[in-house]
């Protein structure tokens, strides 16, 4: 994953992003084993402010769980709080997190600016803007860090995001609406945090 991705990667201190991390590990930790989490309250002011917040689960370095809050609908401590638990169990794609994988989860916290429409698609540029596509019921988002891990051009990006909107490649040639929007990326392994593990009390 690409730390520090987005134009306010300056944005949040070193101890915002070790708090907010350590936070969502202790949510889905306190949640399979269940158990109280520790700290509830933010160590910032800026972040009890409503933004949009997603976080992405690895184990052995394959996806493990990803989801989040597309707009700035909770204040961002509670936003990761509540996602690392959705990312851990009640993501569609995966059976829930057991008690044994939680020593080797890796988490990744993605905070996003606000969602930008776009007229055209020279305006998206790869590896700063993540998609969100909409046509009818149907909406698909991809993060910013996506298409670069993939090494996918901005054709390949739309074609993408249209195919986990569960529409077409080409629906973003055919009237679906674009949204772009930036994130600021930061993990347990960019902010060199190890892996904590279950607690035992």
């Amino acid at each position: 994953m690409t730390p520090g991705t987005g134009p306010d990667q300056g944005e949040w201190t070193s101890e915002e992003r070790i708090a907010l991390l350590e936070l969502a590990r202790a949510s889905l930790e306190g949640a399979v084993l269940r158990q109280k989490p520790g700290r509830s309250v933010p160590p910032s002011e800026r972040l009890s402010q409503p933004r949009g917040a997603f976080v992405t689960l690895t184990l052995g370095g394959e996806l493990r769980g990803c989801i989040g809050y597309i707009r700035a609908v909770k204040p961002l401590w509670t936003a990761v709080a509540e996602m690392a638990v959705q990312a851990g169990l009640h993501d569609p794609r995966f059976m829930p997190v057991t008690q044994a994988e939680l020593p080797s989860l890796e988490y990744e916290i993605s905070v996003l600016t606000p969602m930008e429409r776009v007229s055209q698609p020279e305006q998206i540029e790869v590896g700063r803007d993540g998609l969100m596509i909409v046509k009818g019921m149907y909406s698909g988002l991809l993060l910013p860090q996506v298409a670069t891990e993939y090494g996918w051009d901005r054709e390949t990006l739309l074609d993408q995001t249209c195919l986990k909107a569960g529409l077409s490649p080409q629906a973003w040639r055919q009237g679906a609406d674009i949204y772009r929007f930036s994130a600021t990326v930061f993990s347990e392994r960019s902010e060199r945090l190890e892996p904590a593990g279950p607690k035992d009390d």
